[in-house]
């Protein structure tokens, strides 16, 4: 289950063009045997998740569930001590379903500051080495600089970005995944 905000909620792309949908051609072209669901919800922040993640895995039973949330937190200037706080009670909570979690780290522009972006970025990590749990560091690590990636808006990849962040997760995904049914 991927968990996040628009980033992977595919806001702004063609119908089944996001890299979440893209995850799910990889699993079935890998022989990996995932049904991948797409809990995200565009402009949801780590307070919406932590309100909805148990409802969302009492629905969907995941083994695995991806974390993607904090953009929209940093965008607001929000707490960062209560993202940090809202995305440890997420990893808490899909543990306690018995799920593994991957934690996506994000950045932000310095709209408020080096000292907010900067901690904002290190929540991150901080998170995912107090939870034990695998992180990718940036989801848009590589290209967040090429302005020819992004829809008009500026903030959303388009869809040639998708494979890209897929990419970006597919590495530190792929050792949660098992093996698959049929190895080549």
């Amino acid at each position: 289950m991927v968990f996040g905000d628009s980033l992977s909620a595919g806001y702004g792309l063609p119908q089944g063009r996001g890299w979440v949908d893209l995850l799910q051609q990889r699993l079935e072209r890998e022989a990996y045997r995932y049904r991948v669901v797409n809990a995200s919800i565009s402009g949801d922040t780590t307070l919406g998740g932590r309100n909805r993640v148990a409802e969302a895995l009492a629905q969907h039973r995941p083994r695995i569930v991806i974390i993607e949330l904090g953009a929209n937190d940093g965008l607001r200037g929000q707490s960062l001590d209560a993202m940090r706080k809202n995305l440890a009670a997420i990893v808490r909570v899909c543990r306690a379903a018995k799920a593994k979690v991957l934690l996506i780290g994000m950045r932000i522009p310095p709209n408020y500051g080096p000292d907010y972006t900067e901690k904002f970025q290190a929540s991150f990590a901080a998170v995912a080495a107090k939870m034990h749990a695998p992180l990718v560091p940036f989801l848009l690590e590589g290209f967040a600089h090429r302005r020819d990636l992004f829809q008009a808006d500026g903030m959303h990849p388009d869809v040639e970005a998708q494979k890209l962040m897929l990419d970006n997760v597919w590495g530190t995904l792929r050792p949660l995944l098992g093996q698959p049914v049929h190895p080549r």
